[in-house]
């Protein structure tokens, strides 16, 4: 029987940390003024440049030399719709972040990455793992995540969606070890029998991993909870076996309750008086009519219990 990983390989895999010698980056608000004025002043000056230009000899220079400055700066001018940002960088350093929605204006040589800051959902591949108790399971999740410090995201890491996805699996993979499938102890967590306290357990690891990338995690849920093919059927007779033994016990409890309650009754009501053999004979019968899996076939003894 083989499983992907093993609960040593798992639990050996490192956090996603930072190293003391890689520089991380904070969010940080860019320096922009409002797109619409620059862009009505900068068409005026534009416009009153190539006025220049037909105005003479005077005026030729100073309207190329108008045109030459004010007209790149209309490339400076960018919008942000909501839940968007534009991240800024110029000559390879970070300037700032724009997070509000609008019209804005810029360096116009400065680079403008896009980052969209809305709720996005990862749904994890059916992944085969041993769990606590080493059997091998199939287990998926769901992650909603988003991104809210778009510097980390941009510069701390490679690809922020790839590094959501190897890190959700390698979570999950860890989650799965860390708990049995299911709840043969009743003190024990399960990933069966818990499902908020697996969720939330899961939420807390993979928040822990992405911190660094700038992101948050706002919900986590299994999708898919299984045993794996091999011994899906063998854990399927355990569970019935376990719970026929659950039942019987209850069965059990509930029919030496009635014994003692009709036996106190009794002794009670002095109805009949019974000796120690009678009461055994009693409770015999009634825990065979209240514990058995049929009903009971009445037999009428028309003699006496000794005779």
């Amino acid at each position: 029987m083989s499983v992907i990983s093993d609960r040593d390989t798992v639990s050996a895999a490192p956090e996603a940390t930072v190293s003391s010698t890689s520089q991380t980056h904070e969010q940080r608000p860019a320096y922009v003024l409002p797109g619409l004025p620059m862009s009505i002043v900068t068409w005026a000056v534009v416009g009153t440049s190539i006025g220049l230009l037909f105005a003479g000899n005077s005026g030729l220079l100073v309207g190329i030399i108008l045109i030459i400055i004010f007209l790149p700066l209309l490339g400076g001018v960018f919008t942000v719709q909501p839940n968007e940002a534009r991240v800024l960088t110029l000559l390879g350093r970070y300037n700032g972040s724009v997070t509000k929605a609008g019209l804005w204006w810029c360096n116009p040589f400065a680079r403008r990455k896009k980052v969209s800051l809305r709720v996005r959902n990862f749904q994890s591949e059916r992944i085969k793992v041993n769990d606590a108790s080493g059997n091998p399971i199939e287990i998926a999740a769901v992650v909603v995540w988003r991104i809210t410090d778009t510097a980390k995201a941009m510069f701390d890491v490679a690809d922020y969606e790839q590094f959501v996805t190897v890190q959700s699996e390698t979570s999950l993979r860890h989650l799965a070890n860390e708990y049995p499938y299911d709840d043969y102890k009743a003190e024990r967590v399960s990933l069966r029998g818990n499902a908020d306290e697996v969720g939330t357990a899961l939420q807390d690891e993979l928040q822990a991993r992405l911190h660094l990338a700038g992101i948050e995690i706002l919900e986590t849920r299994l999708t898919h909870l299984a045993y794996a093919p091999e011994i899906a059927e063998v854990m399927l007779r355990r569970q019935q076996a376990e719970a026929i033994v659950a039942a019987r016990r209850t069965m059990v409890q509930g029919a030496v309750g009635l014994v003692q309650m009709a036996l106190a009754q009794l002794a009670d009501s002095d109805l009949v008086e019974l000796d120690t053999e009678r009461k055994a004979t009693m409770v015999s019968n009634l825990m065979v009519v209240l514990s058995g899996d049929h009903s009971p076939s009445p037999v009428i003894n028309t003699g006496t219990l000794y005779g």
